[in-house]
């Protein structure tokens, strides 16, 4: 069985991005972020896409997207962590507890959909569920106090978490309620789980999955499109 159900936070505003149009609603290579990634993830199977947006967002509605069967909309919170879980809390009376939950960050365009269906079959027998990553080929520098180097962490033990990922919904759930209750903010839906004593698995991803953060990410986002739209045609070819 794949995901269901998939949730895209899309209520940030950007302070990081830098510009006053939120980074999901930025141009790129014709359409908008928002765009682009709701593209691949409506193309993955017919799962249901809840996009958790702000509450003053202006921009979603006037998208073509907005109007799509398969997508719904609801309210987002302060932080990632709050968006998903407004977005589970919609999901309540239609989700069962065992069904999967697909998590994607709004702001990674460049996503595979073969990437995407291959974390979705990897962790269908998963106990816990897991996430697309890539391992660090950097080496990782550890900055304790100023600009000093604390130390160089062994890099063949850390990866990259990417998005999607993948946990059943009454874990993702109660993980993420835990997390409020407990005051904390995870980063990411792995740290709720991990939070809990649980092991999600890693699934290697590809390192053209970028999260763009910053604006010159959007024309590094933009070559891989182009990237993949080459290599694509050459594979069917």
């Amino acid at each position: 069985m794949t995901a269901r159900w998939i949730i895209v936070p899309a209520a940030g505003v950007g302070s990081r991005f830098g510009a006053p149009v939120p980074k999901q609603y930025q141009s790129l290579a014709g359409k908008t972020v928002v765009e682009h990634t709701l593209e691949r993830l409506l193309a993955v199977n017919d799962a249901i896409v809840v996009v958790a947006v702000h509450p003053n967002d202006t921009y979603w509605q006037q998208l073509a997207v907005f109007d799509h069967p398969r997508i719904r909309t609801v309210h987002g919170g302060k932080e990632r962590a709050d968006s998903v879980r407004l977005a589970l809390e919609c999901l309540t009376r239609e989700a069962h507890t065992d069904d999967w939950i697909l998590v994607h960050d709004v702001a990674r365009p460049c996503v595979r959909v073969a990437e995407v269906q291959h974390l979705m079959q990897s962790l269908e027998d998963h106990r816990v569920g897991g996430v697309l990553a890539v391992p660090v080929s950097d080496t990782v520098k550890r900055v304790e106090q100023g600009d000093d180097i604390a130390g160089t962490e062994d890099r063949n033990k850390l990866w990259l978490a990417q998005t999607p990922q993948m946990f059943r919904y009454g874990m993702l759930s109660w993980s993420l309620n835990t997390a409020v209750r407990q005051g904390w903010q995870p980063t990411d839906e792995s740290a709720a789980v991990e939070r809990l004593g649980h092991t999600p698995m890693v699934v290697e991803g590809s390192r053209d999955n970028i999260k763009i953060t910053r604006q010159e990410d959007l024309e590094i986002a933009e070559a891989i499109l182009k990237y993949q739209q080459k290599t694509e045609v050459v594979q069917c070819d």
